[in-house]
Order: structure tokens, then sequence, then C-alpha cells
């Protein structure tokens, strides 16, 4: 495979590789180890993962048969992915049913799962209560004797952090979990669980599960990196698909994703709450006209990134996966799919990595103008 190189600070495309008509990149016969697939261990300790891992949420969604559901973890495992992120209790019922046929050794897996909790339901916060009974109810749905790493999903204000980490050491103290990792935690919440860590001799948390991609970068980029410096906690991204690139390169099938374009390090899970303020404080109409004009120069973005794709010989979406994994302080991506050859389809990107030199990046932050 020919490198991507530029010249003269300007890109060089006439060495690129194509790869036929069709942009995705080929399917190989067989299943064996994908190249480029790597382990690392996953934030200071000493658990190593591979850095793409197999996010479960689409896997087990509706519209997947079982046995589609079954062919994915199979390639998943047969490729050399290690890790499997669960995201919700329908996901961990199925996953389980599918360890117990395969008779994977429990080694060769690594399991994430998440305590939930919600404000409209029985479930509130993260008590000691909530957190034990949601895990010893994790493990009977996956019939595991062990979860391999127990992420928080959101904090809590209205517990006492002392009571979380405290919880957390007990559930991995009694054997059902042998790490435990955040999501969606800002850097002050995390500091905050480990220094409660630290004050009552508490197991501290490996991972921080984040959203990171093109058009989300400034807490993955600059804050994430220096909590692994200090604490030790490392980062598990997900999202490079939620950018809705499509995999059409005539421009026509691109579609903007759901979110704000107001600030290059905004996420796209903006709310109603959202909408209602920046209303409130602009001038009657002017504040769609902004978001309007965003949106034009947002499209023309995907439009430039799809071109840039094509001469790369791959997909928007592979483009997408290839330029996450090559920040370094991602130790794993999570990557979902609905089918085995999507998800291998996904996995080719691995083989772009090589391809995306100093030039080729210096064009992309070009592209999106947003470095954080």
């Amino acid at each position: 495979m020919e490198e991507f190189s530029g010249t003269g600070g300007h890109l060089d495309f006439g060495r690129s590789l194509s790869l036929g008509s069709n942009p995705a990149l080929p399917l190989r016969p067989g299943s064996t180890p994908t190249p480029g697939l790597r382990y690392k261990n996953l934030g200071k300790s000493g658990l190593r993962v591979s850095n793409v891992g197999l996010g479960t949420w689409p896997v087990f969604s509706p519209g997947v048969s079982d046995e589609q559901a079954e062919a994915i973890l199979k390639l998943a495992i047969e490729s050399g992915i290690n890790l499997f992120d669960i995201s919700e209790a329908h996901s961990e019922t199925e996953i389980g049913k599918i360890l117990q046929r395969t008779g994977w050794k429990r080694t060769a897996y690594v399991i994430t799962t998440k305590v939930y909790w919600s404000t409209k339901s029985e479930e509130r916060g993260l008590s000691r209560k909530h957190i034990i009974e949601s895990v010893k109810a994790s493990l009977q749905r996956l019939q595991l004797q062990y979860i391999d790493i127990v992420i928080i999903h959101k904090a809590d204000a209205m517990c006492p952090m002392e009571e979380v980490v405290r919880a957390m050491n007990y559930v991995i103290q009694q054997g059902w979990a042998m790490y435990w990792g955040t999501a969606r935690w800002s850097q002050v919440e995390i500091m905050e669980a480990y220094t409660n860590c630290r004050q009552f001799n508490c197991i501290t948390p490996i991972v921080e599960q984040s959203e990171y991609h093109m058009f989300c970068r400034e807490k993955c980029e600059l804050y994430l990196p220096e909590m692994y410096n200090k604490i030790g906690v490392g980062l598990m991204a997900w999202g490079p698909l939620s950018m809705a690139l499509s995999d059409a390169q005539n421009g026509e099938k691109i579609f903007l994703p759901k979110g704000s374009f107001k600030t290059k390090s905004h996420s796209y899970s903006w709310t109603e709450d959202e909408v209602n303020r920046n209303a409130a404080l602009s001038p009657q109409g002017s504040w769609n006209k902004e978001r309007m004009e965003e949106g034009r120069r947002h499209c023309d973005r995907l439009k430039d990134l799809a071109a840039l794709a094509e001469k790369l010989g791959c997909t928007p979406s592979q483009l997408s996966i290839a330029w996450s994994l090559k920040h370094e302080p991602v130790q794993c991506l999570l990557l979902g799919a609905t089918s085995a050859e999507q998800l291998h389809q996904s996995l080719q990107s691995l083989q772009l990595l090589p391809r995306l030199s100093t030039s080729v990046m210096l064009e992309l932050e070009r592209i999106l103008e947003n470095k954080p």
C-alpha cells in the first residue's frame, strides 16, 4: 500500500491508491486479525484492550436479527476485537445468550456495561443502593461471574461523591467487577472522584467514555490528555459515525448532523432548552438565520471531506474513523454495526492510518477549521 504523501506543503493526490469504482475498501475472504489493530493499556491500568471496540447498541437494535447480531460478534472476535461495550439491559440479555452459545473463553473478551440513572424513574441518582442493584442485575442478564469495567453514566450532583466511589469500591472488592470508569463526566467531576478515592483509600476510575469525532473535539483533545497524565484516566471514544457522513460521493446524499454548530467544540446533543435560550437572547429571526448560514458552511465542509475521502480511496465514514484513531489520546474507539459487512468495512479504516500523513492531516484541519 503506497503512502499518501505531500510535496512542498501541498497535497499530492497522484500517488493515492484507488480501490476500484466502489470507494469502500474490499471485503476480504475469510476472517483473520485485522491489519492495523493494536492493543493498548486502558488508562494507566494493566488491562489491555484493542484500539477498536464494538459498541453493541446498534447490534441489537430493531431490524437486526439474532443471526446477524451473532455474526457481528463473531466477526469482531475473529478480527481481533476484544472489547464489547453494552449500553442497555436488552443488549445485556442478548449478548449473554450469545456468549453462552459460543463458549468463548472468558479471558478472550472484555465486557463494559453501564449504570444509568434517571430523575424520572424509580432508579434515581447514584446511590449505593442503585449502583449495587444495577450491577447485580447486569450480571444476571449477562450470565457472567464478573464484569470487566462498570461505567457510571453521568455524574449525580445530588449524591455525595464519597458514596459513589465507596459503592464502586465495594462492587470491585466483591468480585462483581474488575475496574470502573465514567461516561460523560466533566474533568472537574472526574478529578473530584479521584480525590475522594485517594482520601478514602478506594479504587480509582481508569477510563472516561466520551464523544469524539471531527466536529466534537475540545474535551478529548484539551482536557482528557491532561487527566491521563495526572491521574491515569484513559479515553474510550465514541461517535465517529454520528457525523452522518454519507458514503455517497456526489454530494447529493450528505446529511447535516442533528445539532448546533455555533461553536467549534459543540456536541450534537443540543436540547430544546438550548434552542429556546438562544432564541430568547437573539433578535427575532436572527438566530435561525445564523444557524442556517452555519449549516450551509458545515455542508460545504462535509462535501470537501467527501472529496478528500474519494481521493484517498475510501468512504467519508472510513476517513472519520481513521482520523479519530490517528489521535494518540484515543486508547479505544467504539464502533457500531448492523451487519457483519458494515463492521468489516469500518475495520478497513485501520489500513488508512499510514496514509494519513502530516500533509493530509493539515488538509483536514484546513477543511474543518475547528482545532481547539
